[in-house]
């Protein structure tokens, strides 16, 4: 399984860069695999995601913005979605992917199975 997210290399936005280097930043920091794809640099990824944002996740107007995430080609969420995770210690099940034994998040569904 492969986390994807998609980035805008060359975002005139500095919000949106700075949302790409949080995501980008965390999934290192704890050593996630991911790949890095680029819709500024590469229509075909640009393509791909705006074909794969679900329906309800996508902005009333325009298209969804740069970094959306996903699991292979399952979409798990935007920065937002990855914000909240963050803060309720739940990436792993965010990404989709099992919490590292020792890791909050695998203490915090042990106690919750417990």
């Amino acid at each position: 399984m492969v986390i994807r997210v998609y980035i805008a290399s060359s975002s005139g936005s500095t919000a949106i860069k700075k949302k790409q280097q949080d995501v980008l930043g965390f999934l290192e920091a704890n050593k996630i695999g991911f790949e890095e794809k680029d819709i500024a640099a590469n229509e075909e990824n640009r393509k791909w995601m705006r074909e794969n944002v679900p329906e309800n996740s996508r902005p009333a107007t325009g298209y969804p913005l740069p970094p959306q995430i996903f699991n292979e080609s399952q979409y798990r969420g935007d920065y937002d979605a990855f914000f909240e995770a963050r803060e309720n210690n739940a990436v792993y099940a965010f990404l989709g992917l099992t919490a590292p034994p020792g890791s909050k998040e695998a203490e915090a569904q042990a106690k919750q199975q417990g």
